[in-house]
Protein backbone atom coordinates (compact mmCIF):
# COMPACT_ATOMS: atom_id res chain seq x y z
CA UNK A 1 0.00 0.00 0.00
CA UNK A 2 1.34 3.30 -0.76
CA UNK A 3 1.99 6.14 1.61
CA UNK A 4 -0.34 9.49 1.43
CA UNK A 5 2.26 12.23 2.36
CA UNK A 6 0.97 16.03 2.95
CA UNK A 7 4.23 18.67 2.61
CA UNK A 8 3.34 22.40 3.23
CA UNK A 9 4.92 25.04 2.04
CA UNK A 10 6.06 22.65 -0.67
CA UNK A 11 5.44 25.18 -3.84
CA UNK A 12 9.25 26.47 -3.88
CA UNK A 13 12.36 25.48 -2.19
CA UNK A 14 13.16 23.06 0.63
CA UNK A 15 9.35 22.23 0.22
CA UNK A 16 9.61 21.42 -3.34
CA UNK A 17 12.65 19.31 -3.34
CA UNK A 18 11.09 17.41 -0.21
CA UNK A 19 7.87 16.78 -2.29
CA UNK A 20 10.14 15.45 -4.69
CA UNK A 21 12.61 13.31 -3.27
CA UNK A 22 9.27 11.76 -1.23
CA UNK A 23 7.74 11.22 -4.70
CA UNK A 24 11.18 9.22 -6.00
CA UNK A 25 10.96 6.97 -3.09
CA UNK A 26 7.41 5.84 -3.61
CA UNK A 27 4.90 7.85 -1.97
CA UNK A 28 2.18 9.79 -3.07
CA UNK A 29 2.27 13.35 -2.72
CA UNK A 30 0.21 15.84 -1.58
CA UNK A 31 1.90 19.56 -2.34
CA UNK A 32 0.41 22.27 -0.38
CA UNK A 33 1.01 25.90 -0.57
CA UNK A 34 -0.41 29.50 0.25
CA UNK A 35 0.12 29.59 -3.42
CA UNK A 36 -1.84 27.35 -5.18
CA UNK A 37 -0.20 27.94 -8.83
CA UNK A 38 3.33 26.91 -7.17
CA UNK A 39 1.87 24.20 -6.01
CA UNK A 40 -0.04 23.08 -8.88
CA UNK A 41 3.00 23.42 -10.82
CA UNK A 42 5.13 21.20 -8.56
CA UNK A 43 2.32 18.44 -8.58
CA UNK A 44 1.93 18.77 -11.96
CA UNK A 45 6.17 18.14 -12.64
CA UNK A 46 5.79 14.95 -10.14
CA UNK A 47 3.41 13.59 -12.37
CA UNK A 48 -0.04 10.99 -11.22
CA UNK A 49 -0.50 9.58 -8.95
CA UNK A 50 0.26 13.46 -6.93
CA UNK A 51 -1.96 16.35 -6.18
CA UNK A 52 -1.82 19.65 -5.03
CA UNK A 53 -4.11 21.89 -2.65
CA UNK A 54 -3.81 25.50 -2.09
CA UNK A 55 -3.64 25.80 1.66
CA UNK A 56 -3.21 28.37 4.36
CA UNK A 57 -1.56 26.64 7.68
CA UNK A 58 -2.74 29.90 9.25
CA UNK A 59 -6.78 29.01 8.49
CA UNK A 60 -7.62 26.63 11.28
CA UNK A 61 -11.06 25.78 9.10
CA UNK A 62 -8.71 25.29 5.91
CA UNK A 63 -6.53 22.73 7.39
CA UNK A 64 -9.86 20.60 8.62
CA UNK A 65 -11.23 20.90 5.12
CA UNK A 66 -8.21 20.13 3.12
CA UNK A 67 -7.15 17.33 5.10
CA UNK A 68 -10.94 15.96 5.01
CA UNK A 69 -10.45 16.10 1.39
CA UNK A 70 -7.93 14.54 1.07
CA UNK A 71 -9.08 11.60 3.50
CA UNK A 72 -12.01 11.57 1.16
CA UNK A 73 -10.49 11.63 -1.86
CA UNK A 74 -7.20 10.48 -2.00
CA UNK A 75 -6.71 8.19 1.22
CA UNK A 76 -5.62 7.97 4.52
CA UNK A 77 -2.60 10.04 5.49
CA UNK A 78 0.35 8.67 7.00
CA UNK A 79 3.19 11.16 6.82
CA UNK A 80 2.96 15.12 7.38
CA UNK A 81 6.13 17.23 6.57
CA UNK A 82 5.36 20.95 7.90
CA UNK A 83 7.89 23.28 5.50
CA UNK A 84 5.72 26.26 5.37
CA UNK A 85 7.76 28.83 7.36
CA UNK A 86 8.09 33.35 7.18
CA UNK A 87 10.70 35.04 7.76
CA UNK A 88 9.77 39.30 8.49
CA UNK A 89 12.80 41.36 8.05
CA UNK A 90 13.49 45.03 7.28
CA UNK A 91 14.93 45.64 3.87
CA UNK A 92 17.20 42.50 4.56
CA UNK A 93 18.01 43.56 8.37
CA UNK A 94 17.00 41.51 11.08
CA UNK A 95 14.68 43.66 12.94
CA UNK A 96 15.94 43.94 16.37
CA UNK A 97 13.81 42.94 19.22
CA UNK A 98 13.16 46.56 21.01
CA UNK A 99 11.92 47.54 17.40
CA UNK A 100 9.43 43.75 17.09
CA UNK A 101 5.90 44.99 16.57
CA UNK A 102 3.18 42.74 17.85
CA UNK A 103 1.66 42.42 13.91
CA UNK A 104 5.28 40.83 13.28
CA UNK A 105 5.28 38.41 16.21
CA UNK A 106 1.87 37.65 15.54
CA UNK A 107 2.40 36.60 11.86
CA UNK A 108 5.54 35.06 11.97
CA UNK A 109 4.45 32.41 14.80
CA UNK A 110 1.34 32.22 12.71
CA UNK A 111 2.79 30.40 9.90
CA UNK A 112 6.06 29.04 11.54
CA UNK A 113 4.11 27.35 14.88
CA UNK A 114 0.61 27.70 14.55
CA UNK A 115 0.72 25.93 11.41
CA UNK A 116 2.46 22.96 12.45
CA UNK A 117 -0.18 22.72 15.77
CA UNK A 118 -3.27 22.79 13.28
CA UNK A 119 -1.82 20.39 10.96
CA UNK A 120 -0.14 17.99 13.80
CA UNK A 121 -3.34 17.92 15.53
CA UNK A 122 -5.62 17.63 12.57
CA UNK A 123 -3.51 14.51 11.06
CA UNK A 124 -3.40 12.65 14.60
CA UNK A 125 -6.67 13.00 15.12
CA UNK A 126 -7.82 11.32 12.26
CA UNK A 127 -5.04 8.84 13.02
CA UNK A 128 -6.95 7.80 16.12
CA UNK A 129 -8.17 5.06 13.73
CA UNK A 130 -5.50 3.36 13.41
CA UNK A 131 -4.49 3.37 9.83
CA UNK A 132 -1.10 5.38 9.73
CA UNK A 133 1.16 2.73 8.07
CA UNK A 134 4.72 3.56 9.42
CA UNK A 135 3.24 6.73 10.43
CA UNK A 136 5.85 9.78 10.34
CA UNK A 137 5.56 13.13 11.42
CA UNK A 138 8.70 16.07 10.16
CA UNK A 139 8.43 19.42 11.37
CA UNK A 140 10.53 22.47 10.93
CA UNK A 141 13.22 24.07 13.43
CA UNK A 142 16.07 26.29 12.83
CA UNK A 143 19.67 26.72 14.01
CA UNK A 144 18.61 30.11 14.68
CA UNK A 145 16.32 28.65 17.72
CA UNK A 146 19.71 26.92 18.70
CA UNK A 147 22.16 29.27 18.35
CA UNK A 148 19.71 32.44 19.39
CA UNK A 149 19.71 34.33 15.63
CA UNK A 150 22.30 36.37 14.23
CA UNK A 151 20.68 37.34 10.83
CA UNK A 152 17.34 35.90 12.31
CA UNK A 153 14.17 37.89 14.09
CA UNK A 154 13.55 37.42 17.74
CA UNK A 155 9.99 36.42 16.74
CA UNK A 156 11.50 33.79 14.01
CA UNK A 157 13.45 31.97 16.85
CA UNK A 158 10.84 32.18 19.67
CA UNK A 159 8.59 30.48 16.79
CA UNK A 160 11.35 28.09 15.59
CA UNK A 161 12.36 27.18 18.75
CA UNK A 162 8.57 26.55 20.05
CA UNK A 163 8.30 24.16 16.75
CA UNK A 164 11.03 22.23 18.70
CA UNK A 165 9.29 21.71 21.78
CA UNK A 166 5.98 21.21 20.11
CA UNK A 167 7.55 18.10 18.37
CA UNK A 168 8.50 16.82 21.32
CA UNK A 169 5.41 16.40 22.70
CA UNK A 170 3.67 15.18 19.70
CA UNK A 171 6.64 12.58 19.69
CA UNK A 172 5.43 11.25 22.96
CA UNK A 173 1.49 11.49 22.74
CA UNK A 174 1.42 9.52 19.29
CA UNK A 175 3.94 7.37 19.79
CA UNK A 176 0.93 4.67 20.85
CA UNK A 177 -0.36 5.18 17.04
CA UNK A 178 3.12 3.76 16.04
CA UNK A 179 4.21 7.32 15.02
CA UNK A 180 7.50 9.14 15.28
CA UNK A 181 7.68 12.94 14.87
CA UNK A 182 10.91 14.84 14.47
CA UNK A 183 12.17 18.38 13.57
CA UNK A 184 14.54 19.01 10.99
CA UNK A 185 16.64 22.09 12.17
CA UNK A 186 18.29 23.94 9.07
CA UNK A 187 21.71 25.95 9.22
CA UNK A 188 22.65 28.67 6.27
CA UNK A 189 20.52 26.91 3.52
CA UNK A 190 20.28 28.40 -0.15
CA UNK A 191 17.26 29.57 -0.40
CA UNK A 192 15.09 32.59 -1.00
CA UNK A 193 14.86 33.02 2.13
CA UNK A 194 18.34 33.11 2.73
CA UNK A 195 19.29 35.42 -0.01
CA UNK A 196 16.39 37.84 0.83
CA UNK A 197 18.66 38.79 3.96
CA UNK A 198 21.98 38.80 2.32
CA UNK A 199 22.58 41.59 0.45
CA UNK A 200 25.28 40.29 -1.97
CA UNK A 201 27.62 37.04 -3.07
CA UNK A 202 30.51 38.09 -0.48
CA UNK A 203 28.08 38.20 2.06
CA UNK A 204 27.41 34.78 1.51
CA UNK A 205 30.86 33.38 0.79
CA UNK A 206 32.06 35.28 3.96
CA UNK A 207 29.26 32.92 5.88
CA UNK A 208 30.19 29.71 4.06
CA UNK A 209 33.58 30.32 5.82
CA UNK A 210 32.14 30.16 9.21
CA UNK A 211 30.46 26.43 8.00
CA UNK A 212 33.29 23.77 8.97
CA UNK A 213 32.02 21.80 5.76
CA UNK A 214 32.78 25.34 3.79
CA UNK A 215 29.91 26.11 2.01
CA UNK A 216 26.36 27.02 2.02
CA UNK A 217 23.90 23.91 2.58
CA UNK A 218 21.82 22.77 -0.41
CA UNK A 219 17.75 22.21 -0.45
CA UNK A 220 19.00 18.35 -1.61
CA UNK A 221 20.40 18.83 2.16
CA UNK A 222 17.68 19.20 4.07
CA UNK A 223 15.40 17.15 1.61
CA UNK A 224 17.82 14.22 2.02
CA UNK A 225 17.36 14.09 6.10
CA UNK A 226 13.46 14.48 5.97
CA UNK A 227 13.65 11.64 3.66
CA UNK A 228 15.43 9.45 5.67
CA UNK A 229 13.40 10.35 8.95
CA UNK A 230 10.03 9.74 6.59
CA UNK A 231 11.70 6.14 5.95
CA UNK A 232 10.59 2.86 7.02
CA UNK A 233 14.90 2.56 8.56
CA UNK A 234 13.95 5.72 10.58
CA UNK A 235 11.10 3.86 12.92
CA UNK A 236 13.12 4.33 16.16
CA UNK A 237 13.87 8.15 15.84
CA UNK A 238 11.29 10.28 17.46
CA UNK A 239 11.52 13.10 19.56
CA UNK A 240 14.65 14.29 18.25
CA UNK A 241 16.10 17.19 16.12
CA UNK A 242 18.13 16.66 13.18
CA UNK A 243 20.87 19.51 12.78
CA UNK A 244 21.39 19.93 8.53
CA UNK A 245 23.93 22.67 8.59
CA UNK A 246 27.53 21.76 7.87
CA UNK A 247 28.78 21.74 11.42
CA UNK A 248 27.79 25.41 11.79
CA UNK A 249 26.48 23.95 15.33
CA UNK A 250 28.00 20.95 16.74
CA UNK A 251 26.26 19.54 19.86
Amino acid sequence: MVRIAVVTGGGQGIGAEVCAQLAANGLQVVVTDVNADKARDVATALGAPHHSRHLDVCDEAQVKQVFADVEHNVGPVSVLVCVAGLLIHDHGERIPFHAMTTDNWEKTFAVNARGVFFCGRELLALRQDGKARHGRIVTFGSVAAQLGGYRSSSSYIAAKAAVMSLTKAMARESAHLGFTVNSVAPGLIDTDMLRSTVQSSGALSAAAANIPLGRIGTVQDVAGAVKYLVSEEAGYITGSVIDVNGGYRMQ
